[in-house]
């Protein structure tokens, strides 16, 4: 009923309203491309197409299989690649889950593009999470690996890791905070006074973290770093920021570096991966090991010797 020659017909008729149009495209006659699409009605039990002198129009159950027909060629004709693709070791779908310390649209964009042009009938799926959200993803859900898990050690026996380094934190207040004005440690009875910005943890089987918090001191919660540093920079409270993040502001005079009595260690940050996965995740890998422009942008707030 729907063979390749069917469907390539009907889609032709569809997009060209005519069945002289197909038949010269197709190199057949308008008889012929009539009397198949004719079949074809008959076969699915229902008009497709609109007919008149001037033009053939589709119905709206012609609309529904157009739609369908369009989809099921371009499954038939990726196949092949697929099937081959399968049999190298290359996976059919990626799911990738990034820390929100190293995720930004410029590094998700050229990394993809480099995955694509190695691997085009690969479909890779991108999540950000924060914290233990990002092991959380890669243990707990269908994610083969993770850019920027917390800690140096595997959370499984059947992961793999790679350390990227170390996140530097600074504590930044706006210019004009009166924080700013504080010389020397500044301690927790007077930090308390200001509410502490934090993006939430975002798992949901893993215990969360919370990155910076006094007892007793309001917490504003935003969901990612970029508002964050917003909130910093219009002066609505205090915290650790990236030292790689916030040093341009420091360097413009819109924030303010302070020190304070319990400074925020180091993060060690890792790649981690399932040790069953296929080509594209070992090639992923090998550019974080090499170092390689297509990954760099995800090193921008990391300290290496951290």
């Amino acid at each position: 009923m729907l063979d390749q020659e069917t469907i390539r017909t009907f889609i032709h008729v569809a997009e060209s309203h005519s069945f002289s149009k197909t038949a010269e495209a197709l190199f057949k006659t308008p008889a012929a491309i009539s009397y198949r699409i004719k079949m074809l009605e008959e076969d699915v039990g229902t008009q497709l197409f609109m007919r008149t002198t001037r033009i053939v129009q589709l119905t709206p159950a012609g609309d529904h299989l157009l739609e369908r027909c369009r989809q099921w060629l371009a499954w038939l004709d990726a196949m092949p690649g697929e099937l081959q693709q399968i049999n190298h070791g290359v996976e059919r779908q990626v799911n990738i889950v990034i820390n929100n310390l190293l995720y930004s649209p410029q590094a998700v964009a050229k990394l993809l593009a480099h995955l694509h042009q190695k691997f085009p009938l690969t479909q890779f799926l991108i999540s950000r999470q924060v914290y233990m959200g990002v092991w959380d993803s890669l243990l707990h859900d269908d994610f083969q690996l993770a850019i920027g898990v917390t800690g140096s050690e595997a959370l499984a026996n059947n992961v793999s890791m790679l350390e990227l380094g170390g996140v530097s934190w600074l504590f930044v207040v706006a210019a004009d905070h009166p924080l700013a004005e504080c010389e020397g440690p500044v301690h927790e009875d007077k930090l308390r006074a200001w509410p502490a910005i934090n993006i939430e943890d975002t798992s949901r089987n893993l215990t969360k973290r919370v990155a910076w918090l006094l007892p007793g001191q309001k917490e504003i919660i935003v969901p990612d770093l970029s508002s964050k540093l917003e909130c910093h920079l219009q002066g609505l409270g205090v915290g650790f920021l990236p030292a790689e993040l916030c040093q341009r502001y420091i360097n413009s005079g819109q924030l303010v570096s302070c020190e304070v009595a319990n400074q925020r260690q180091p993060s060690p940050l890792s790649l981690a991966w399932k040790n069953e996965a296929g080509k594209a995740v070992e090639e992923i890998v090998a550019l974080f090991q090499q170092r390689d422009e297509a990954i760099g942008d995800f090193l921008q707030n990391i300290d290496l010797s951290a």
